[in-house]
This record gives structure tokens, C-alpha cells and sequence, in this order.
């Protein structure tokens, strides 16, 4: 197993070191290691989000299948440049739809519930 491990990040190493090929490296490493950027993809308004923001200064956004809880906590903290206390993190069933007599059904996906301290705030939200 270490023999492996050896040999990816050898290749890792030689990949970043070829032109267009740098963003492979984080792929090749441990195969689960993403840019911090890929880790959120859109934050979430609704209005049970909106209440948490403002009562607890609870932050809701969809992030990758993928993401764990230290992955979030960075990209927050790298994103929006605030100080982030805990990350709740859930996985949201798949919805049945229905188009006529076809069923179709919306993928899951994966929530976190981001906190910050009370004298901090992420700007994005403000105002929606």
C-alpha cells in the first residue's frame, strides 16, 4: 500500500511540473482532495436559511458529493475571509417529480450549515 501511495505522489509531483497539467494534482493525491473553490457551489435562500442567518448566523450552501467537513470549513474560511465555529453537514434526499405519467427523480445532494461568531458576517447574504 505505501508503494502505491509512493507512486501517486511521484506522478503528482511530475504532473504539476507539465504546463496545463497542474490541475490534476490535487485529483491525484488521494483522489478525494479538491480546490477550495470546488468545494461550495451556490449558497441557499430560503426562508428557514434567512431565519438561521439572522437569529444564530448560521450560513446554508450546497457543496460537493465529495467534501468533508475540514474541506468546507477552509473554503468558507478562504472564500468569504471570516472565522467559521462549527459545520453541520447533511445529505438531502432525492424529490420524485412527476412530468405526466413519467417519474423522474432530482439527484441528492449535499448541505452544510456553516456558523460564525456574532461580530462577523458573509456579504453575500446581506440584503437578499
Amino acid at each position: 500500500m505505501g508503494q502505491w501511495k509512493a507512486t501517486w505522489l511521484t506522478l503528482a509531483l511530475a504532473v504539476t511540473q507539465v504546463p496545463g497539467l497542474a490541475h490534476w494534482r490535487n485529483w491525484l493525491i488521494d483522489g478525494v482532495t479538491m480546490h477550495l473553490y470546488d468545494v461550495l457551489k451556490r449558497p441557499i435562500t430560503t426562508e428557514k436559511s434567512n431565519k438561521f442567518k439572522d437569529d444564530l448566523r448560521q450560513y446554508a450552501f450546497e457543496v460537493d458529493d465529495r467534501a468533508n467537513k475540514q474541506q468546507i470549513k477552509e473554503a468558507v474560511e478562504t472564500a468569504f475571509k471570516v472565522q467559521v465555529l462549527s459545520v453541520n453537514v447533511m445529505r438531502m434526499s432525492r424529490k420524485r417529480r412527476h412530468y405526466g405519467r413519467r417519474v423522474i427523480y432530482k439527484p441528492m445532494w449535499k448541505k452544510a450549515i456553516v456558523t460564525i461568531p456574532m461580530n462577523q458576517r458573509i456579504d453575500l447574504f446581506e440584503g437578499v
